[in-house]
């Protein structure tokens, strides 16, 4: 089959991310095999581009976000069929569905609805799980008390579906941050109930929209940055969500107000060994969410075709790091 492929770590101005003939999947019991239609494609992928090489005499095969079709199960592989349209992750230490095919354990995977389309269903799963795992605790419920929500960088995959899932879920007061009119807009959209400028003072917006404090921030990049501003607005025992941890935090401020800081990283349950099958759920909620209106898909730029091509010019609106939500490659 043909899959994209590099083998050495680059960075964007030497892409070097080529399409070429590799063996098809091995399928594993718990495995079902989706022909690929579609995949969303993520900043998560071009920061492991830019640092991650092949073992000799291999190649590396990105992309975890994906919608597409059950052509083949495993015999452990329950609930899906031949046939089946489903979105789904994958696992970080397998190859990935820059492919034409993708064999994935079938915990991690959800049937969609049949008026969903294959483009608008691969927007979803990453920023969907991420989400949820970083708000949501036991239950799939809020922590106690929590009934002000700011999200930093709300115009993203996650900050726009965390955004959504609020609302949906929840009664929340849902604050998102953006800094350019158009990523504002987007924000509204998504049904943030105030949207404000995090490169201005956080605290004084939120003074001037006579909010005092909130209860929880999901942070979703430059959190070392935005420390600072995210313990002047937290309540004491506050609760602080991050997603972005690329530097090392220093958390003397969070300490001030007790405080509770919850990490997030969309593989733990499938490279932890633990059961991922709580994932597979999440995907069938969110599925509901968008079949029931309360939950829409975030493609705003979609290209056609499993190229070279498209997939660097994928990863330069990322790295321009001005693009708002989804960015799907429909293959």
């Amino acid at each position: 089959m043909k899959a994209l492929a590099y083998q050495h770590a680059h960075s964007l101005d030497a892409f070097a991310i080529d399409l070429i003939e590799v063996d098809e999947p091995e399928l594993r019991e718990g495995d079902v095999l989706i022909e690929i239609r579609a995949i969303g494609v993520n900043p998560g992928e071009a920061f492991i581009r830019s640092i991650r090489s092949a073992e000799p005499g291999g190649r590396v095969i990105l992309g975890w976000e994906f919608a597409g079709i059950v052509i083949e199960t495993g015999a452990a592989a329950g609930g899906l069929r031949v046939g089946d349209r489903v979105m789904g992750t994958g696992d970080a230490t397998r190859d990935g569905c820059w492919a034409q095919r993708l064999a994935v354990d079938h915990r991690i995977v959800a049937t969609i609805p049949d008026e969903l389309s294959f483009s608008d269903a691969a927007s979803l799963p990453i920023g969907a799980l991420t989400a949820w795992e970083a708000l949501f605790r036991d239950q799939s419920a809020l922590p106690l008390g929590v009934e002000r929500v700011l999200i930093i960088g709300g115009a993203g995959g996650v900050g726009s579906l965390a955004t959504q899932l609020l609302k949906a879920k929840t009664p929340v007061l849902a604050i998102s941050t953006a800094s350019r009119p158009e990523s504002q807009d987007w924000c509204r959209t998504m049904g943030a109930d105030l949207v404000i400028d995090h490169t201005a003072d956080i605290a004084d917006q939120l003074r001037q929209a006579s909010i005092e404090h909130v209860d929880m921030v999901l942070s979703t990049a430059a959190t070392a940055n935005n420390l600072d501003q995210i313990a002047a607005v937290l309540r004491p025992f506050g609760h602080v969500s991050t997603i972005d941890i690329g530097t090392p935090l220093d958390l003397t401020p969070l300490v001030q107000k007790s405080a509770s800081l919850h990490t997030e990283m969309v593989f733990s349950q499938v490279a932890s060994g633990a059961d991922p099958s709580s994932q597979g759920h999440i995907l069938t909620a969110v599925a509901d969410y968008v079949r029931t209106g309360q939950v829409r898909p975030i493609v705003t730029t979609s290209l056609t075709g499993l190229t070279a091509d498209n997939m660097k010019t994928a990863h330069t609106l990322l790295e321009s790091h001005r693009s708002i939500g989804k960015i799907v490659i429909e293959t």
